[in-house]
This record gives C-alpha cells, sequence and structure tokens, in this order.
C-alpha cells in the first residue's frame, strides 16, 4: 500500500486525460510513455486496451516511482476498431458509419505501485448511441471543431455531445480516456483516498 505522499505520475501526453485528473484535485506529473501500441494477431479490444494500459504504466514506472497511472482506449463499431481519423475525409467516413448506430468506447486503467511492484488493471466500458446524422451536420461538427486526433473522430466533452442520442455506462468519464470512478477506487486501495 502506497502512502499519500507517493508521487502521482500519469503516463500519458494526452490533455484530455490531464483535464480529468485534475479534477480529482491531486498533485501529479505527465509523462509520455513511448510503446508500440499495435494490437496483437487476434488481440479482442479489451484485451488490447488492458495491455497497453499497464504496459504504459510499467515503462514509465521503470524511470519514475510511485503510483503510476496508466491508459489506453478503443471505439468499436461492429466488432472493427475505429482508430484516430487522421484527416477530414477519414473522419467524415468514420462519422457517416457511426450516424445512427452504437458505438462501444474500451478504456483500459491501470495503477501501477512501483514500491510494491503491484498492477490494479481493469477495463471500462462506455457506450453511445449516435443520432441519425446528415451530410451537412457531418461537415459543420468537423469544421467546428476537427477532431482528427479523436478515435471515433468527435470530442464528447466539447460539441460532440451534439452527435449523440443518448449515453450508456456507469462512468462518462470513460468516454474521454481515463474512468475517475474506477481510478479512485483503484487509488483508494493504494491508500489514497479523496473525499
Amino acid at each position: 500500500m502506497a502512502d499519500s505522499k507517493s508521487p502521482l505520475v500519469l503516463a500519458s501526453s494526452s490533455p484530455y486525460r490531464k483535464q480529468l485528473l485534475d479534477r480529482l484535485g491531486l498533485a501529479f506529473s505527465t509523462v509520455s510513455p513511448d510503446i508500440d501500441e499495435t494490437a496483437l494477431p487476434g488481440e479482442t479490444p479489451d484485451a488490447l486496451v488492458e495491455r497497453l494500459a499497464e504496459q504504459k504504466a510499467r515503462a514509465v514506472g521503470e524511470v519514475h516511482q510511485g503510483l503510476i497511472i496508466g491508459s489506453d482506449q478503443v471505439a468499436t463499431i461492429d466488432d472493427d476498431i475505429l482508430g484516430k481519423p487522421g484527416n477530414h475525409e477519414k473522419a467524415v467516413a468514420q462519422l457517416t458509419r457511426l450516424s445512427g448506430n452504437r458505438v462501444t468506447f474500451h478504456t483500459g486503467l491501470c495503477l501501477l505501485d512501483t514500491a510494491h511492484h503491484e498492477a490494479q488493471v481493469d477495463v471500462v466500458p462506455f457506450t453511445v448511441q449516435f443520432r441519425e446524422l446528415s451530410a451537412a451536420q457531418i461537415e459543420r461538427y468537423l469544421h467546428a471543431e476537427q477532431p482528427y486526433n479523436c478515435a471515433g473522430s468527435f470530442k464528447s466533452e466539447g460539441l460532440g455531445i451534439t452527435l449523440f442520442e443518448k449515453m450508456l455506462g456507469e462512468d462518462p468519464t470513460a468516454l474521454v480516456g481515463l474512468p475517475l470512478v474506477k481510478l479512485t477506487e483503484m487509488l483508494s486501495r493504494a491508500g489514497i483516498d479523496l473525499p
């Protein structure tokens, strides 16, 4: 069990994960992990994000001591993994496919306690039902937010919320990439109690 003075490190360069972790009011630093995020042959989305979340935490834990938070996320539709579109054309294609459909986000979370060589690892799912979107709505949204570095081509913490008909899951922060409800449980088990 860690003590409350253990350094807390977020193994991520994501500004979205950093903003979420800021909500807990804990002092932490961020370090970008350098790992290969390629899926293994036949690897399920849950197995992939669980493995990558732990790999990220362990990669940073080799250099930094304390409690290391690793997280990874993929979005799936019909068992296909949706990546980051990278450009406008691919984002149009993704959102056209998502229109009227359900998308599940699989978020892997790892809390590594380097002092005790203990890792808590879990996967938190979250599903969104997309509204039927016209080509004009997709174009307006993409020009407004340009979510080309986001899996699924949208930012739920921004205007992307308007693309949804409903959200289904226990922890809406999992949708953004860092499930705070599960992380709070893990931190508590590691000796960090939050109000």
